[in-house]
């Protein structure tokens, strides 16, 4: 059962949030934080990520259970890996022991808006390099659970989409590792 907080944050610390969260370094931000989900609503969180381009996240569930395929019901790479703003992981994630993390592989302290990181930009992430995907991420029924309604309205608002308040996805183009503290650069 997915769960919700007790104490959601409210549309107006979230406007409030805004311009510090689009004020976040923009060519680079560390990581706050690694998450793989070995299985649905399980979470770890390791120290060290490791990509491939066959199957993503090593250990996340998404490659054997995808909810975006190709037609001939591949996954579909466009969604390997997940990442999200640090700043509204903070602000949204506030129950942390009854309410499940929202599951993205990385949190980091850098800004995700599409001016800043295109369709096609390639980040450096420790010695993998991803590739950001034209796939939105725009929250789902369980953030809109998880999260509460002021933070799934605030993510698809159609203004903020541009904004990636909810994170954006990514392929692996270069297998590799990252560390917990390493920074995600633009490259």
């Amino acid at each position: 059962m997915t769960k919700g907080p007790a104490n959601p944050v409210t549309a107006e610390e979230l406007a409030a949030a805004l311009p510090t969260v689009l004020a976040a370094p923009r060519d680079g931000g560390v990581t706050r934080l690694l998450c793989v989900r070995p299985s649905p609503n399980v979470r770890t969180f390791p120290q060290t990520l490791t990509f491939t381009r066959a199957t993503g996240v090593a250990g996340d569930f998404e490659h054997s259970r995808p909810w975006l395929t190709l037609p001939d019901g591949s996954p579909d790479p466009r969604n390997q890996v997940s990442i999200m703003p640090w700043q509204v992981l903070e602000l949204v994630w506030r129950d942390r022991t009854l309410v499940p993390h929202p599951g993205d592989n990385i949190a980091v302290d850098m800004n995700l808006t599409e001016a800043n990181l295109p369709v096609g930009t390639l980040l450096q992430a420790g010695t993998a390099v991803l590739r950001v995907s034209d796939e939105p991420n725009d929250g789902c029924a369980k953030w809109k659970v998880r999260s509460g309604r002021a933070a799934y309205d605030w993510v698809t608002r159609p203004d903020h989409l541009p904004l990636r308040l909810r994170g954006l996805y990514c392929s692996v183009e270069e297998d590799g590792e990252m560390h917990l503290g390493d920074t995600l650069r633009r490259l």
